[in-house]
């Protein structure tokens, strides 16, 4: 069984908390909170809504909440000790989306997903999430192990369904079945395209063929994530890339930038393979810079003999360690494979 406690399901976790630490942040309290026709004003404290934070917080006290929600976040984001931000991420997340006047799909996605992942989080024993987890470390929390792995399972079977019924609810309406759904959408007042964008997308609307393939893409790129887990890694890796650029397109024309991180938060934990790891490599020429800066010697003026060939030594030895490292990272990937399939290979396609 994989490790689950790995950087990948930490990056979920940060655009999780991004996506709801926007609204809050970049919302003012009037927005938030304000009156809705036939409901009321929020925030609703009926039922289980009144657990959320809002209804606890006392009379002329939303500011103070909403900010202090942000700060949560802000910690949450930073990776910082999974274990003891699960279960506020997972509060806050609920708080935001029962009382909150103008919550939307990516509210509810989000409720839904910090709540499974806080499974994997409560037995994370990292200090961050972005930490990689020596594997004789978790050998000892096998319980923890599988608890998390079944957080992590539980999140792709919810992305999975969630992409199918995305999909085949569109298809009854007949704007959907004709190709010319997103004529209709690209004139919203609401969810049009904004000014600048508009001499790009009115041209694409005004074709039968552009607006076609607008309306139809979206669904073929749906209905392949829902099938996701039954392909193999190399078509994930590119279903991956299809949902990211289409959720930044769609916050790029309709402005719903918490939606769209929520969905790419759990389209990482979908998409890519359960234990791996992301490995990210500077340029050349920054890694240059900085391993400049780390060989200097202060008792070695530059150009002497000595500090050239302690520069040769250095450099010698960073490039041993290099190469120890890529034949060892094989087989790291290889034991991380888990019943998703193969983990992701350490070539360009990873």
């Amino acid at each position: 069984m994989p490790v689950p406690w790995t950087n990948v399901y930490g990056l979920a976790r940060t655009l999780l908390a991004l996506g709801t630490l926007g609204t809050l942040a970049f919302s003012s309290t009037g927005t938030l909170f304000r009156p809705v026709a036939t409901q009321g004003d929020y925030p609703i404290c009926t039922g289980p809504m009144r657990a959320g934070v809002f209804c606890l917080a006392p009379e002329n006290g939303l500011t103070a909440t909403r900010w202090l929600c942000v700060l949560v976040l802000l910690v949450v984001a930073s990776g910082w000790r999974p274990r003891w931000t699960a279960l506020p991420h997972a509060w806050v997340s609920f708080s935001v989306f029962s009382g909150i006047a103008i919550a939307d799909g990516g509210d509810q996605i989000t409720v839904v997903l910090s709540s499974l992942l806080a499974l994997t989080a409560l037995g994370d024993p990292r200090r961050w999430h972005w930490q990689t987890l020596p594997e004789e470390a978790a050998r000892s929390r096998r319980r923890a192990v599988l608890l998390g792995t079944t957080g992590l399972v539980l999140v792709r079977v919810q992305m999975s369904f969630l992409y199918f019924q995305s999909c085949v609810a569109k298809l009854p309406h007949a704007e959907w079945a004709d190709g010319t759904a997103m004529w209709y959408w690209g004139h919203s007042l609401a969810f049009g395209a904004p000014g600048p964008l508009q001499p790009l997308v009115n041209p694409v609307l005004a074709s039968p063929l552009g607006v076609a393939l607008l309306t139809w893409v979206p669904l073929v790129i749906e209905i392949g994530l829902a099938a996701s887990l039954l392909l193999a890694q190399r078509w994930r890796w590119r279903l991956f890339a299809a949902g990211v650029l289409f959720h930044l397109s769609i916050a790029v024309m309709m402005g719903l930038w918490s939606f769209a991180l929520a969905m790419i938060g759990g389209l990482v934990v979908l998409c890519l393979p359960l234990g791996s790891h992301l490995h990210v490599t500077l340029p050349e020429a920054v890694r240059g810079m900085a391993g400049r800066r780390g060989t200097a010697a202060p008792n070695l003026p530059a150009g002497t003999e000595g500090g050239a060939n302690r520069e040769a030594e250095d450099a010698k030895d960073a490039k041993d360690a290099k190469d120890a490292e890529y034949e060892r990272e094989p087989v790291r990937h290889a034991s991380s494979a888990g019943p998703s399939g193969p983990s992701a290979p350490a070539g360009p396609d990873r």
